[in-house]
């Protein structure tokens, strides 16, 4: 009797480490898939505001106009069901977050999550060559933060760093 039930809870043990790494294994590629999109839509964002860029050269507007238009339309700028841009200058000062008024002007680089990660340092050090970040935010319209991967990129000419990311 004690063998069948030291058998069943060899049996049962191995079952639960294998689904452990089978979640686990199935979760990297998820993970790489969100990855690579936030990356590709802030890629795509920051190309939207380099053709503003481009007409602002070209002497059709000048910096302030290209850069209320870059902030508009990255404003408005939307990706899947609740895909959305951020941008905050490399001083810290944010530029755009989904229309938030108490948020938008302000300078937010000594900003850290319930961790202590100083995530908008840390936008600032990634985003100078593009890179993945993570902290805990809250969701819009919520307060209770949640895990969060963004990917960051810079914007030269604006000095703005542009993100995306996803809740896990």
């Amino acid at each position: 009797m004690k063998r069948t039930l030291m058998t069943v809870f060899v049996i049962l043990l191995n079952v639960a480490i294998l689904s452990l790494a089978a979640c686990a294994h199935v979760e990297k590629p998820a993970t790489q898939a969100q990855d690579l999109l936030i990356k590709s839509e802030v890629e795509t964002a920051v190309s939207m505001l380099q053709a503003i860029y481009t007409k602002h050269q070209e002497g059709r507007m000048d910096l302030k106009q290209a850069k209320k238009i870059g902030a508009d339309l990255l404003r408005g700028l939307k990706y899947g069901k609740d895909g959305y841009f951020w941008a905050d200058t490399t001083k810290g000062v944010n530029v755009v977050l989904y229309g938030n008024k108490d948020v938008e002007g302000k300078n937010r680089l000594e900003a850290k999550d319930k961790n202590g990660v100083f995530y908008v340092k840390d936008f600032m050090a990634k985003g100078k060559r593009g890179g993945y970040v993570d902290y805990c935010f809250p969701k819009k319209g919520q307060t209770a933060t949640q895990n969060k991967r963004s990917y960051v990129l810079l914007f030269k000419p604006f000095g703005w760093v542009v993100g995306s990311g996803y809740y896990r």
